[in-house]
């Protein structure tokens, strides 16, 4: 095995083992922090193929922009000591076969999916050709989803705020 497929498999593992903990864990912001933990291995992998755009992408808008709004609604709606509560038996058998039918709908897209060589061009794009294709508005430019979530993160930005001004 080479470096680069050891570096994959901690990575791989990291955001794994921190998936599975972000979602098991009682403490709320312990979670958040799991979560950031796996925005950042992602963010790892994206720079171990040569995506260093994505990469940085990845770390400013998902690691540190969201967490960061998660932390502070987390902090701002929270007391202190504030625990998840327990799952009803109920709930976590419909989780355990919504779980199942996810595992078994990527199982088989991956046994069907024809996998052949990759027609992307090696390198990297220029970062104004990926900045036209973000802000076109032309077939297969991202213009109108980009603002939907500029618009859902002002949406949770000023609930955060109000949610804190009842207290």
């Amino acid at each position: 095995m080479d470096i680069q497929t050891i570096i994959f498999i901690i990575l791989a593992a990291i955001i794994g083992v921190c998936s599975i903990l972000a979602i098991t864990t009682k403490r709320i912001l312990r979670s958040a922090t799991f979560l950031l933990f796996v925005l950042f291995a992602t963010a790892g992998i994206y720079f171990q193929l040569n995506y260093s755009f994505l990469g940085a992408v990845q770390l400013l808008i998902y690691a540190g922009g969201i967490t960061i709004l998660y932390v502070f609604s987390i902090l701002l709606t929270s007391s202190d000591g504030d625990k998840a509560e327990p799952l009803k038996n109920k709930k976590m058998i419909i989780g355990l076969l919504s779980t199942l039918a996810g595992l078994a709908v990527c199982i088989y897209v991956i046994v069907k999916h024809k996998f052949t060589e990759s027609v992307f061009q090696s390198g990297e794009l220029e970062i104004r050709t990926i900045g036209y294709s973000l802000m076109g508005t032309e077939k297969y430019q991202y213009l109108l989803p980009f603002e939907v979530i500029s618009i859902l993160l002002l949406a949770c930005i000023v609930g955060g705020i109000m949610i804190a001004r009842k207290r």
